[in-house]
């Protein structure tokens, strides 16, 4: 991968942005971009009045971007109708007003190219792509993927690392190789550790296009304070506005702020601990009125006690009523 990539079309959208949606990529990365859910309906069609109310409440709070069919969007588990139609409904409900970038989290390059291609045809901004997985790849068979993901569509991509899932981190150093191409806006890591995201944050300090954003809720406040660029936070589909605050409160340099709502933060992260983690933030999603709660099979909505232990905690952390958007629709 190198720097002749960077087309004439592409440098005129990488100073940053996209002029007609009144947004710029230095703007987006330097905030909170929700992992969003991929609302189902009760046949398992995704469900487009819910992806609407989702959206209002996530832009309403101040969010600056949308990433779908992510590990919340379960991308990897959707068919590919499934995905267009995810795609196609949160650029139509997003209007121009912030970038919808669709992940490609598909085990090789054939089917990632592929759903890039779709994800471009239905209106994406940008890709995320990480490892591919399955069977055991090394750092140059990463950056062969990611090259001819790249190649697939004119779009940029953030990188995304999350070994739990992909049972393959993408190291430092591959990293430092990918963000020599231009197209390349940063990248998203949900790894958990710190040390490794330290080394990601030396490569924006080389490349200062390049964004470094935390998809942990743990070290999210830390992540900021170290200099990261802002967040990826699944918690983010329930109280955005938490999020938003934080970012705000490490820009003005309130440390002490700043660690108090990471506490809130932590508090509300034990949610994930009830039961499967996907359906149980899905079960808050329906308790704020933003879906029905439905995972993608194999998994099962949130059993009534998981879904009771989710509503405490949401009442503890001030968030059990609906969302407005939700209330609205």
């Amino acid at each position: 991968m190198t720097d002749n990539h960077e087309t004439a079309e592409w440098r005129e959208t990488a100073e940053w942005g996209k002029p007609a949606g009144g947004w710029r990529w230095e703007r987006v990365l330097h905030g909170i971009v929700p992992p969003l859910i991929s609302p189902l309906d009760d046949t398992g069609a995704p469900d487009w009045l819910a992806m609407a109310a989702l959206v209002e409440h996530v832009v309403g709070a101040g969010c600056t971007g949308l990433f779908m069919l992510g590990g919340c969007g379960e991308g990897a588990w959707l068919t590919p109708a499934q995905r267009g139609a995810v795609i196609r409904q949160a650029v139509r409900a997003a209007a121009g007003r912030v970038p919808v970038l669709a992940g490609v989290m598909l085990p090789g390059t054939g089917p990632a190219t592929e759903a890039a291609r779709q994800a471009a045809g239905e209106g994406a901004d940008a890709l995320v792509v990480g490892s591919p997985y399955y069977f055991g790849v090394d750092a140059a068979a990463q950056e062969r993927h990611v090259g001819q993901v790249l190649a697939a569509t004119p779009l940029p991509a953030l990188l995304y690392n999350i070994p739990q899932c992909t049972h393959h981190v993408l190291p430092p150093a591959t990293v430092r190789a990918l963000a020599r191409d231009p197209r390349v806006l940063g990248i998203k890591d949900s790894a958990g550790d710190f040390e490794a995201f330290q080394a990601l944050l030396a490569i924006k300090q080389e490349r200062p296009r390049f964004h470094v954003l935390q998809g942990h809720e743990s070290l999210a406040a830390a992540s900021l304070l170290q200099g990261a660029d802002g967040m990826v936070p699944g918690l983010a589909n329930v109280v955005p506005a938490l999020f938003v605050e934080l970012q705000g409160a490490v820009d003005r340099g309130a440390a002490a702020e700043s660690a108090a709502l990471q506490r809130r933060i932590a508090a509300l992260a034990q949610l994930y601990r009830q039961g499967p983690w996907l359906a149980a933030l899905k079960a808050a999603c329906a308790l704020r009125g933003l879906g029905n709660g439905r995972p993608a099979p194999p998994l099962l909505p949130a059993s009534a006690a998981d879904r009771d232990a989710v509503r405490a905690l949401l009442e503890e952390a001030g968030a059990a009523r609906p969302a407005l958007a939700a209330q609205a629709r």
